[in-house]
């Protein structure tokens, strides 16, 4: 297991970007990786991530797309590697549609998310213009990967450390910790013989991995002020096979991803991570990105229409459709109902 991100939320400066705000959380994330260094624990990213964009769409006006290239500025000059500069809700679907590729194509760490929902419901001309800036973005960022850096979230709490859906609650800052830990699922589940104990060793086996990890978060906590939301015990995979969440479901008796069971044990991997006895935050679910899954990716090679089977899963898992391959020729109105789905 290793810690995938260290993510501080904060109320970034608007609309005067002020460095020192970024030199303090830098200097705190600093202190961050090296306290879990000394725990064992590598981190591989720190990140930020600003609060709900609604006042700040409205303060900035036209001035949205040059805050944000300034506060990309200055968060990589602090040293710090990944920002979200926070979520637009669904009123403000006119930015999604005609600002969020634009601003996302000129950065290369900023991050953003769109809030599918307006009132506890769907939003129509949110998803439609969610679906346009993603076609948009997979023409102008290479190979389309700037759309690896956007979300279209439905009933996403804040403090979540995985970038793009982070977003802070506001008020004083704070920090979450996002773990890869598929290969602690992989280990658990290999050689189990049957189904009839998955829960209970993926719960034991979460609590021995993310103890020590807990235990250095809340002396952190004590020590820098910083309160500790939690960790996100989302197990994201790395693209090779004894750390690929496929490769655990398979591992769990599933003659293959997508085969009979595949849903039981989607759900009971999803139960195992909630039963913990852990300060968790996020997502806190079963995550199935495709393109960073070995194994993922291979059932999706071998079947490229599951688009929809993926999503059956996450109705059980907590987490949505995530870095999932489309066609390039994919419609406008074809993502926006995918969008629609999901929220």
């Amino acid at each position: 297991m290793k810690i995938r991100a260290v993510t501080v939320g904060l109320d970034l400066p608007v609309p005067h970007v002020t460095t020192s705000v970024f030199d303090e959380v830098a200097s705190f994330l600093r202190d961050a990786t090296q306290a879990f260094s000394q725990a064992g624990l590598e981190v591989q990213t720190t990140r930020i991530a600003g609060a709900d964009l609604g006042q700040t769409i409205d303060a900035l006006g036209d001035g949205l797309k040059p805050w944000a290239a300034e506060t990309e500025h200055a968060t990589r000059e602090a040293g710090i590697d990944y920002l979200s500069i926070g979520r637009i809700p669904a009123r403000q679907h006119a930015i999604v549609r005609d600002v969020v590729a634009p601003l996302l194509s000129a950065g290369t760490v900023v991050n953003v998310s769109a809030d599918l929902l307006e009132g506890g419901l769907p939003s129509i001309a949110m998803a439609a213009a969610c679906a346009t800036a993603v076609k948009h973005l997979a023409h102008s960022t290479d190979q389309g990967f700037g759309n690896l850096r956007f979300a279209a979230t439905a009933s996403c709490p804040p403090n979540i450390p995985f970038l793009p859906a982070a977003y802070h609650v506001g008020g004083a800052p704070r920090f979450a910790i996002a773990v890869q830990a598929a290969d602690v699922a992989v280990a658990a589940l290999s050689g189990t013989g049957g189904m009839s104990d998955i829960e209970d060793r993926l719960v034991d086996a979460f609590e021995t991995a993310v103890e020590p990890l807990e235990a250095s978060a809340l002396q952190l906590e004590a020590e820098s002020g910083y309160p500790f939301v939690g960790v996100d015990l989302s197990p994201a995979p790395f693209p090779s096979d004894d750390a690929a969440i496929g490769a655990a479901i398979e591992a769990a008796g599933v003659e293959r991803f997508g085969a009979p069971g595949s849903l039981y044990v989607a759900a009971m991997l999803t139960r195992a991570i909630r039963r913990t006895r852990i300060r968790r935050s996020g997502f806190s679910g079963l995550m199935l990105p495709v393109l960073e899954d070995s194994v993922l990716a291979r059932r999706m090679g071998e079947c490229p229409s599951r688009v929809h089977e993926l999503l059956l899963y996450s109705a059980v898992c907590g987490t949505g459709l995530d870095t999932v391959p489309l066609a390039e020729d994919i419609s406008e109105s074809e993502l926006a109902g995918i969008y629609l789905d999901v929220a």
